[in-house]
């Protein structure tokens, strides 16, 4: 209604339905008639609610007012101009407040009243009296205690009058006195105790009880001393406790407020538009917690709009579970649009405001609609990649072995000797000790294989470079030292190229401890590099000491490249230096196209990476150095000869 209680209850229910995620699409004040003047602007206002309230696509109409606000809304249908929007065209469930009755006026008496068909409403909590059926039907203007107003109802009521009433009966047919209230429809009168008489019935036994105990002469001498015979009378109401002739405990909460609940009552619009009110549910605020609100669905009416269906009031299809809510602008909030979820999130409910992350150790399926758990990925020696690499390296380390063997074995011929059959040696096993390093970069990632695995590939290659430096630089010093009047000679042995594998690889070293000391290598678990997989990894700390290690390898090959780029003429009697050359573009060729490769994979597959650098270098290194050679030993011994190799030279 248009007034202050109408105000209030906005105010005040508003956001209980806004916390239970309902909205209104609209929110229309019935108007109130005050003057005669005002009626055919309330009229127009009557008939742009109806228009509003049939158009609206909310199938569900909360309306609170007084108890005659059912008269008004009976003239809405009849104030609207548009045709298509009646009643009967288009349904409604109206929900009604226990403030207002069903009451009509009796020119209302044939008017339709579909509209309300399957309406609900809530009513005081109402039992008869034991007689009180009786009472009524008994009521009759022939009573003799009867009174005028029961004569003017009957007359109002049954569109008649009494012959000797002053009433002009010409137009109306005669009263007879005989006719019977319970063929009158419920909305002019209604042979059970209303909710309203109800309440009032159960004030006046409550008075009564309060007032029989101030009768006593003691509460009624201080009730009268001390002047407080309302504050006594309140007092005493708030603690009355009985039960009424009906059989309903009558009692009050601490606020003074009856302790009674509601009846939900569905209505029933037949063709001779009698309404016929059917309890189908309650309310008790003093039963169980699951049982204070119960309806039973099964014996509910709807307006025959719905075919008997259950209504559905919404503005916006449910989100189902992988999308959420985008509300819609200038709407209310429970009209939106359904967005799938960002990528990375899901949502595992319908009708979620937002999507989420899933926790590290999970990630969204494919709808998006549900976490699943990461799988355990690191480089394992049961799977295919695993199993490659190792074949690779245990191949490439017998090989190694092999050359070792067979160097060994010829370790007093010319081609061994020559420059320098220590950093043979040398060279040799530190590529085997590549080869075998990769075992610390394949398995479940532990303590100690983290903190070896770069140091130990770090510190073995640098040894193998270093020897690779130390053979071009000895190549070279050979060759100037056989120049007559040369210096170089002094310079010439073991004690240099010692010097130079030594000096290099203590620098790699130095570099690997402060490594070790400050910031070591440790197991950790990549959550988020792959989505579908946690990472077993060793975490190699700051990544610059990583990349240290790596370019100090790269500057020793850039050093011994070009060292044996340009003594790669020499005479092939004494040069290593054309093969190491080649052997040393293929080393920088695999690490510079590492780098790219190396950053641009995740998990077991950047393992993988280095694992076949390291496998791709070293044997480059193996095969250009050594396997002429062993070409030479094996199938071409006789030119394994310093008789051969002179002439060579001459």
């Amino acid at each position: 209604m248009e007034n202050d209680d109408g105000e209030r209850f906005v105010q005040k229910v508003l956001p209980m339905f806004s916390q239970r995620g309902i909205c209104f699409a609209f929110i229309k004040s019935m108007p109130q008639v005050s003057f005669v003047p005002e009626m055919n602007d309330k009229l127009q206002q009557g008939a742009k609610i109806h228009d509003k309230v049939m158009g609206s696509n909310a199938n569900v109409v909360v309306v609170y007012g007084e108890s005659y606000s059912m008269v008004i809304l009976r003239w809405f249908p009849y104030l609207s101009e548009q045709e298509h929007m009646t009643s009967q065209a288009i349904g409604k469930v109206w929900i009604i407040t226990a403030q207002v009755e069903l009451t009509s006026y009796i020119y209302q008496r044939i008017w339709d009243a579909k509209m309300f068909q399957g309406a609900i409403s809530f009513t005081v909590h109402t039992k008869d009296p034991p007689g009180f059926h009786q009472f009524v039907e008994n009521k009759n203007p022939s009573n003799p205690n009867g009174d005028g107003f029961i004569r003017d109802f009957w007359q109002s009521t049954f569109s008649c009058t009494f012959l000797d009433s002053v009433q002009d009966t010409q137009e109306d047919t005669g009263c007879t006195g005989e006719e019977k209230l319970e063929n009158l429809p419920a909305s002019f009168f209604e042979m059970s105790m209303t909710g309203h008489s109800y309440s009032i019935y159960n004030a006046v036994h409550a008075v009564a009880h309060a007032l029989h105990v101030i009768s006593s002469s003691r509460l009624q001498h201080r009730a009268l001393m001390d002047g407080g015979r309302l504050k006594l009378m309140n007092q005493l109401l708030r603690t009355v406790s009985f039960n009424n002739s009906a059989g309903d405990q009558i009692s009050f909460d601490q606020n003074g407020e009856l302790i009674a609940g509601f009846d939900i009552i569905n209505w029933n619009v037949f063709a001779n538009q009698s309404i016929h009110s059917v309890k189908v549910g309650k309310m008790d605020p003093q039963a169980l917690p699951d049982q204070v609100f119960t309806i039973n669905e099964d014996i509910l009416t709807w307006h025959r709009w719905f075919n008997q269906v259950q209504p559905i009031s919404i503005c916006s299809k449910s989100c189902y579970p992988g999308f959420r809510k985008k509300v819609k602008e200038g709407k209310p909030f429970c009209c939106y649009d359904c967005i799938p979820c960002p990528e990375g999130k899901i949502s595992s409910q319908k009708d979620m405001n937002d999507c989420y992350n899933c926790p590290d150790e999970n990630y969204p399926g494919k709808k998006q609609d549900a976490c699943l758990l990461k799988a355990v990925a690191f480089l394992s020696y049961g799977e295919p990649l695993g199993i490659s690499l190792v074949f690779f390296a245990v191949l490439l380390s017998l090989i190694t072995a092999l050359m070792i063997i067979t160097f060994r074995k010829h370790h007093d011929t010319p081609i061994v000797k020559a420059n320098n059959r220590n950093l043979t040696y040398t060279l040799l096993i530190s590529l085997l000790l590549c080869f075998l390093c990769i075992f610390l970069f394949i398995g479940h990632p532990e303590k100690l294989t983290c903190l070896l695995r770069q140091n130990a590939f770090g510190v073995i290659f640098s040894v193998a470079i270093s020897c690779v430096l130390a053979k071009t630089i000895t190549v070279v010093l050979a060759f100037m030292a056989t120049r007559p009047g040369s210096r170089m000679r002094k310079w010439v042995g073991t004690r240099l190229a010692t010097s130079i594998v030594l000096s290099c690889s203590l620098i790699q070293i130095g570099i690997c401890t402060v490594w070790l000391t400050t910031s070591p290598p440790f197991p950790d678990t990549d959550k988020h590099s792959v989505l579908t997989e946690m990472i077993l990894e060793c975490n190699e700390g700051p990544v610059i000491m990583f990349y240290c290690v790596l370019g100090y390898m790269g500057l020793l090959a850039l050093v011994s490249f070009t060292v044996a780029f340009f003594a790669r003429k020499l005479p092939d009697s004494f040069n290593e230096a054309k093969f190491i050359s080649f052997s040393l573009l293929v080393f920088c060729s695999v690490w510079l196209s590492f780098v790219p490769t190396y950053l641009s994979t995740k998990g077991k597959y950047m393992v993988a990476v280095e694992i076949f650098s390291i496998l791709a270098s070293s044997s480059g290194l193996l095969c250009c150095i050594f396997f002429p050679k062993c070409y030479v030993i094996m199938l071409r011994p006789e030119l394994n000869n310093r008789e051969q190799l002179i002439r060579r030279k001459d």
